[in-house]
Formats: C-alpha cells, structure tokens, sequence
C-alpha cells in the first residue's frame, strides 16, 4: 500500500492513543456517561474499539480473538491502551500485504472482503467511536479532549517533532 495509505493507519494508532489517555485523567464516573442509549457507555464503546481492533486483526490474519472486559476504573485503561497498541501494529502491519480477498467467519455467517476493505474499515470503526466517545463525554460535561486535535494536521505535527 501507499505511503499515503500506512500514514492513516499509523494516525489511527496514535488518535487511538491520544483519546485513551486523555480519558484516563477523568474521574471513574466519567465511564458511565453515553449520549441516548445507557448501553453505550464511555466504557463500553473503549472496550468496543479495543475489541473491534482485535476482530479486525482475526479477520485479516486468523489469530483468535480475545474477551475484552468492560472498565470499571480509569486504572484499568491501562490494559486496553496495551491491548490497543498491540492490536494497531497488527492491522498496520497487513498494510503490505497483497489485496487478496480473505474470508472471514462469524457464527454460521461466512463471507469474503479484500484486504483493503478489511483495512479500510478499521480506521473508519476506530474514528467513528472516538467521536461518540467525546460526544458522550461532552453530553455528561467532560471535555478530555477536542476531536480537532486529532486530525491528521495534529498527527503531521506529531510526526515532524519525532523526527527532530
């Protein structure tokens, strides 16, 4: 894959990270807080992210997928953030692979989607539950982090600092 390409999977990875982090400095209550639906909360959708990483690494390389558990503390943060960064290096690591289609299994429910689709879809998950997670938080009066400054001009900035 493009340059181009790996670059949005290595901002994935590092927007993934910012969010992480700057939740964790939140009071424990803060992982209650969800927009309309109470079955989506801040804890839930990390672990969502966390875990729909893992499945998007089952599906481009076979490796069985883990349980990921809910956070009941910011404390336990630390182990999604790990599981996480482990999770992202995988998928980046499938970005120069041949665009093959793979063929995925859920349940009874089998299917096939090429490698880029797979990809492609990962960061997508990944940007549309940040958003809802800071959407939750902001609806609860939290404000950990602004979405702007995970935008791919921030993570260039990033970058550049380091290479200096």
């Amino acid at each position: 894959m493009s340059e181009t390409t790996k670059r949005l999977f290595r901002h994935m990875a590092w927007a993934n990270q910012q969010v992480y982090e700057a939740v964790q400095k939140l009071p424990d209550e803060a992982l209650g807080s969800y927009i309309v639906n109470p079955e989506w909360t801040v804890g839930r959708i990390l672990q969502h992210i966390v875990g729909g990483a893992d499945w998007y690494v089952h599906c481009l390389t076979g490796e069985p997928w883990r349980d990921i558990n809910l956070p009941n503390s910011m404390s336990d943060l630390d182990l999604l953030k790990e599981y996480l960064l482990e999770f992202d290096a995988k998928i980046l690591s499938q970005a120069d692979l041949p665009d093959i289609y793979l063929t995925l299994k859920e349940g009874e429910k089998i299917w096939q989607n090429l490698r880029s689709t797979i990809l492609a879809e990962a960061i997508y998950h990944a940007a549309e539950h940040r958003t809802q997670l800071i959407d939750a938080l902001e609806s609860k009066g939290y404000a950990p982090i602004a979405l702007d400054e995970l935008d791919l001009w921030k993570f260039e900035k990033h970058e550049k600092e380091m290479k200096i």
